[in-house]
């Protein structure tokens, strides 16, 4: 996994409440355009050094939020179709579980792979 090592950069830590509302702007644009809800609020949860814990509950909620608004928005385009829900509500129960075992491991994984857990569901987001 060396390309998912991390370089000795100092964490970001100016720039405030306002470079964070650019940063969340910046990933609902590239959520809109893509489809990938995330990216960009992951990415800087990692540039701010933030611990585990403060990164998931950042990007935790953004993410779900984004998915809502997207899925609202490609809802009321008339996008969504019967096939579409059908095949959403095949893949539920495979979500839940995976969920699900995201929870339970989550505890068990320290900061170190958290990271690289993070990047490499990134890459593979691609």
């Amino acid at each position: 996994m060396y390309g998912l090592t991390r370089p000795a950069l100092k964490p970001i830590s100016g720039g405030g409440a306002p470079l964070d509302v650019g940063v969340g702007a910046l990933n609902g644009v590239v959520a809109g355009v893509t489809g990938l809800a995330g990216i960009v609020v992951t990415v800087w949860c990692g540039l701010r050094g933030w611990p585990r814990d403060v990164q998931r509950t950042v990007f935790q909620p953004v993410g779900v939020a984004t998915f809502v608004m997207c899925a609202i928005g490609v809802g009321v385009q008339g996008s969504v179709t019967q096939d579409t829900l059908q095949l959403f509500l095949i893949g539920l129960p495979v979500l839940l579980a995976g969920t699900w075992l995201g929870l339970k491991l989550y505890g068990k994984v320290n900061e170190g792979s958290f990271r690289k857990i993070v990047l490499l569901v990134l890459l593979l987001s691609e």
